[in-house]
């Protein structure tokens, strides 16, 4: 009676053994992969930073005066260009009449202006 139980008690030991080794194995495993995820966290945040860096670098405005400067043949507005509201001409008292040719239309159809042209109403 007294080896059976013994052998009972060693076999319950030995499952619990492989057990906790189990457990063990699966937290060892766990951490692996936390440690892991964490390196690919941090290599992500690194490429952000860096690519927030090349942002800034290539959004800034001293780059891009010249970039503009050597490649786009613009002209510095001066402050004589610009003008107050109350200079605006008034606006027209009649819109175009419906039975009106359309003028832009008839350019980039290729048609004659000259001759697609009506003269304004009393100018006759």
């Amino acid at each position: 009676m007294i080896r059976l139980l013994n052998i009972c008690v060693i076999v319950a030991l030995v499952a619990a053994a492989s057990y906790v080794y189990k457990i063990k194995f699966e937290s060892t495993r766990k951490a692996e992969q936390v440690a892991r995820l964490r390196l690919d966290i941090r290599r992500e945040r690194d490429a952000i930073a860096d690519l927030r860096a090349q942002w800034s670098k290539l959004d800034s405005p001293v780059r891009i005066q010249q970039l503009a400067q050597r490649h786009l043949t613009l002209r510095i507005v001066d402050s004589h260009q610009f003008d107050s509201l109350d200079h605006l001409p008034e606006r027209p008292a009649e819109p175009v009449p419906a039975g009106t040719p359309d003028q832009i239309g008839n350019l980039l159809d290729g048609r004659d202006l000259a001759t697609s042209i009506t003269p304004p109403r009393g100018s006759r």
